[in-house]
């Protein structure tokens, strides 16, 4: 008798084709504060009929620029606080859900974060990241401690930093809004000039899957300043929102009609 036929190969999410122009992008974001200047510059519509698992709270946003499919993809609300559903754990599984249920050729992760004076921020500059780190993740022992760390270099898009004025800087991320001793230690071993809570999990997710992701990234409070930093992001979210708004405006105007490798 003849051996039975090898099974089939597990399905797997098709990987981008760098010379095909991008069609689909997802913009993974925290807050909904974050993302309004976006829904309103392009129109976008509050997708009434999920992607995603039934009873979850997360949003879609969708539309269409020049043919662009737009979709800003958020964590939506505590059920009972009511507020954003930030931090890793939300930003990895709307990440990896976005990507099981859109394909998208280009993952973008905008949002805010702390800059530090020390590395060049200032408030309401907006950064493309270059590489992505966690800052909490501390576990000494050997190859165990270089995996808590997590390092990702963001996807390169020479042609598109040279042509949209963007500050550069790496990103660290963890799970507080405060900084202590041993995480600020970690930010500095990490080089890190903005700080947030979301930016190392999607990479880790986009990088685990095989879809390019890029991190922009706008300054609402000064972490190596003399204020409290709750204050100073609160007094600031309405006005750096704004600025990163135009900018991924910028960057969405750049993508439509180009391919991955023209980036």
């Amino acid at each position: 008798m003849a051996p039975p036929p090898p099974p089939p190969p597990a399905e797997s999410l098709p990987t981008c084709d760098s010379k095909r122009s991008i069609s689909t992008i997802a913009i993974i974001m925290a807050m909904q504060t974050e993302a309004l200047p976006l829904i309103n510059k392009f129109n976008l519509s509050l997708a009434l009929h999920s992607v995603f698992p039934v009873g979850v709270p997360w949003v879609r946003y969708h539309g269409t620029y020049k043919g662009l499919s737009i979709n800003i993809v958020l964590p939506g609300k505590h059920p009972t606080l009511g507020v954003d559903n930030v931090g890793t754990v939300c930003a990895s599984l709307i990440t990896y859900a976005s990507i099981q249920a859109l394909q998208p050729d280009l993952i973008i992760n905008a949002g805010t974060a702390g800059g530090f004076k020390a590395k060049g921020a200032c408030i309401a500059d907006v950064f493309l990241v270059s590489e992505v780190a966690f800052h909490d993740r501390r576990i000494p022992i050997p190859a165990f401690d270089l995996y808590g760390v997590g390092l990702r270099q963001a996807f390169a898009t020479p042609n598109m930093s040279k042509d949209i004025n963007l500050k550069a800087g790496k990103l660290s991320t963890g799970d507080s809004m405060d900084m202590c001793p041993i995480d600020e230690s970690s930010i500095i071993a990490n080089d890190a000039t903005l700080k947030d809570m979301e930016g190392a999990a999607v990479a880790y997710v986009a990088d685990l899957l095989k879809v390019p992701a890029i991190f922009m990234k706008a300054v609402t409070d000064i972490v190596d300043g003399d204020r409290p930093t709750s204050e100073e992001y609160l007094e600031n979210l309405s006005a750096v929102t704004a600025a990163l708004g135009q900018a991924v405006s910028q960057v969405i105007y750049y993508l439509n009609g180009k391919c991955i490798s023209e980036l």
